[in-house]
């Protein structure tokens, strides 16, 4: 596996976040790192997110990934932005390719054992499972995982402080992604003391396994 990968894989937990101010970038990691989770995955959903990828990156306390990657080009420009790890909502062949060629872990959006064949050609180890919940949840993915015994998993998607431990306990998931410490609301209200206490309180939770 990947250090960055390995990374995510110790923390168990991957802030999902969209940003729309470049300007809240560097608070919203100050409080992700003092709430215990020294990562974002930072997603392409407004036009601040190069932007704001670049200033979490600057501060050098942070792992900082790009998230709904779907196009090579965003891949460079993460990349540039300091980004070191990339995640897609679904399985784009042609922004796979550039990763693995290029040794840039992503970790793309999986839905069915196609999806998992095909990342299988690339032989990519970790693989998110997107949008979890509205996929089945854990017993879609225990069955889906059954002939794959090599591949671990990043469940995203409906995902909260209610069902995390549901997907910890599965050994093949090695993290979950989401969103519920780094609410748009809170982000837009600047209301980073908040974020850093539901932040720690996912990573209490996370660690009580």
């Amino acid at each position: 596996m990947h250090a960055e990968l390995e990374k995510i894989a110790q923390i168990k937990v991957v802030p999902v976040v969209a940003i729309d101010n470049a300007d809240d970038a560097a608070p919203l990691a100050k409080a992700l790192v003092a709430g215990g989770l020294p990562c974002a995955e930072v997603t392409f959903r407004t036009d601040a997110a190069l932007e704001s990828m670049k200033r979490m990156a600057e501060l050098g306390t942070i792992q900082v990934g790009a998230g709904t990657v779907s196009k090579v080009e965003q891949v460079k420009a993460a990349v540039d932005a300091g980004a070191t790890f990339m995640v897609s909502p679904g399985f784009n062949p042609k922004v796979v390719d550039y990763c693995v060629t290029n040794g840039i872990p992503i970790a793309p959006g999986i839905t069915n054992p196609t999806d998992i064949e095909m990342a299988l050609d690339f032989d990519l180890e970790v693989l998110k499972f997107f949008p979890a919940e509205a996929f089945g949840g854990v017993n879609t993915l225990k069955a889906l995982s059954g002939p794959y015994g090599n591949i671990k998993f990043i469940p995203t998607g409906g995902i909260g402080a209610n069902n995390l431990l549901d997907y910890l306990s599965f050994p093949k998931v090695i993290a979950c992604g989401g969103s519920w410490m780094v609410k748009g609301e809170l982000i837009k209200a600047n209301n980073f003391a908040e974020i850093e206490r539901l932040t720690k309180e996912a990573v209490e939770l996370a660690n009580s396994l």
